[in-house]
Parts: structure tokens; C-alpha cells; sequence
């Protein structure tokens, strides 16, 4: 804490930048160091120190500098450990670690940086308030704002009664709902997670059995289930993408995927290099001329 003499000569600590306020804003409420900081917007304010620095939110966001702090303003005090850092010529600020929920703020300057982290309490709980506010503009005047939005909640295996009301808005709502393969999909999936097992058969093989349903499409249906470890369910898919779509270069790589997962590489090779020559792209052929690689060397894909 220093006394600069001017407006009150009371000791002040460092405005963590220069001139006005150093501004720290969150729109949702957050924890600090493992203490929560309510939605707001803060004055950033420091007190360095030899082993650890204290760092001061204020809920005065609008002082020039700290020439007027006031501790009864302060709506959270953290205490941190600085550490070196390679020098850095300006004062900056960085989040050196983004991750959905968790983020740490830095101050670099010369070579000291003095991180704080920052959480955020019921994650899931904010984005989906967020997501019924856009779907009130104009997301919600399309199909694909509602099925992303029941997307989110089946990745995340959250608030699945909310994402099943959502994929039913994107497959049936007046003006807007449309039952195509992915919104069909997307609702098969949530009531398999809600356990409701055959209602999600129905719906799938609705979704498989669509005129607009695209070979590419139910391939990546199929890989899905490989990735998920059902591997008899994964081959009946690519074999009745076969079936329906005959010779097309998704159903030679999802015969190949399939094949090479029940172990029969022979026929897996011999479909991935009827792939090669369908490759769609210098990538694609790419790909499949490196799974036939590792298959003609006697491994899976």
C-alpha cells in the first residue's frame, strides 16, 4: 500500500494498469480463487508483495486508478503466488488456460506474472438460460436453432428433458420444425439417454428410413456407434447403407470401419481400396490410402 499524496492521503493499493480502472466484467457469477464474485463489472486493484499479492475487486468500476479506493467498496479480496515469466516489455493481460469452465487471468509484465483462476458454478445450469433466451430471437425461427440447441444438452448429458422438448420443437414446430435425419437423430439419441429404448428405435429407423436421408449421413451414424463400442449395430448400419446406396464412397468406408472392427481385415481392405478410388478429396484419399496401409500391414483401423 503507498500514500501518493493526492485526493486522500490515505495508502492506496496499485491500479493493476494505468490511468482509469483496470475493469474485470463477468456476465454470470463466478468464483475467484474458489470464492464467489457475483455477475458485475469490478475495478481491478493489487497490492503486491514479496511471497504473495492481493488482488482487489472493487464494485467501483469507474475511478481513475486507485487514488480514490475505498475498502468499503471491495467486493472480494484474493490472495495469489506471482511467478517468473519471460519478459515482457508492456503490461499485459492473458488467459493462459481456457477451458468451458474454468479459465486463469494473468498479469505479465517485465518477467513476474500473477495469475488468478476463475470458475464457473453450475455451467450447464447459465448456458442453458442462455439458450432458451436466443431461442427466443431468431434462432428460434429455424430448425437448426433447436436442434443445436438439444445437441448441447445431449453432448454434455445435461438438462435432457429440456434438449428433448427442444429436438421435438426442431422436428415439429408450426413454421419451423423439420423431421430430417438430423433432427430425427438428435431426438432418438436424448430418448436413449432418458432410457426410453424403443421409443428411440422408432425414431431412428424413421430417421434411416427417409427419402432425403443421405448415404454420408448414415455413415456417420454408423461410425458413431463404433465409437461407442457397439459393434454389431455399426455394421448393420453400414450394410444397409450398402443396400440402399450401393457403390458410394461412404458405404465402402463404412464397410471398411466395420469389417476391420469385427477383425475380418480382408474384407475392410478390400472396401477401403474401392474408398481410395471414390475419395471425394485430395484429403479423404489421403486418409483412406493410410488405412490401407495399415490394413495390407495386417492392422486395424
Amino acid at each position: 500500500m503507498v500514500d501518493h499524496g493526492t485526493v486522500t492521503d490515505t495508502p492506496m493499493p496499485w491500479r493493476a494498469g494505468a490511468n482509469e480502472n483496470t475493469v474485470f466484467a463477468v456476465s454470470g457469477n463466478v468464483t475467484i480463487e474458489g470464492k464467489p464474485l457475483p455477475a458485475g463489472r469490478y475495478g481491478l486493484h493489487m497490492i503486491p508483495g514479496k511471497e504473495q499479492w492481493t488482488i482487489i475487486f472493487s464494485k467501483n468500476a469507474g475511478a481513475w486508478g486507485s487514488f480514490s479506493y475505498d475498502p468499503a467498496e471491495d467486493a472480494l479480496r484474493v490472495t495469489v503466488t506471482p511467478h517468473a515469466h519471460p519478459y515482457r516489455e508492456l503490461l499485459t493481460y492473458e488467459f493462459t488456460t481456457r477451458k468451458p469452465t474454468e479459465a486463469v487471468a494473468e498479469l505479465q509484465w517485465e518477467e513476474l506474472a500473477v495469475p488468478f483462476t476463475i470458475q464457473v458454478p453450475n455451467a450447464n445450469d447459465l448456458y442453458i438460460s442462455r439458450l432458451i433466451e436466443e431461442l427466443t430471437s431468431v434462432p428460434g425461427f429455424t430448425w437448426q436453432g433447436y436442434q443445436r440447441a438439444a445437441s448441447f444438452c445431449l453432448q454434455q448429458n445435461t438438462h435432457l428433458d429440456q434438449g428433448l422438448k427442444w429436438a421435438e420443437d426442431s422436428i415439429s414446430q408450426p413454421g419451423v420444425g423439420q423431421a430430417n435425419f438430423t433432427t430425427l437423430r438428435t431426438k432418438a439419441e436424448i430418448l436413449s439417454k432418458l432410457g426410453r429404448k424403443a421409443e428411440a428405435a422408432a425414431t431412428m429407423q424413421t430417421a434411416l428410413k427417409l427419402r432425403t436421408a443421405t448415404p454420408l449421413e448414415i455413415y456417420q451414424y454408423g461410425r458413431q456407434l463404433l465409437t461407442d463400442k457397439k459393434l454389431e449395430e455399426a455394421m448393420t448400419i453400414f450394410r444397409y447403407n450398402a443396400s440402399r446406396f450401393g457403390d458410394e464412397w461412404p458405404t465402402h468406408v463404412g464397410l471398411a470401419r466395420g469389417y476391420s472392427a469385427l477383425g475380418d481385415l480382408k474384407q475392410a481392405l478390400e472396401h477401403a481400396r474401392e474408398a481410395v478410388s471414390q475419395a471425394p478429396d485430395p484429403q479423404n484419399k489421403q486418409a483412406m490410402e493410410a488405412i490401407v496401409k495399415s490394413l495390407e500391414a495386417g492392422k486395424a483401423i
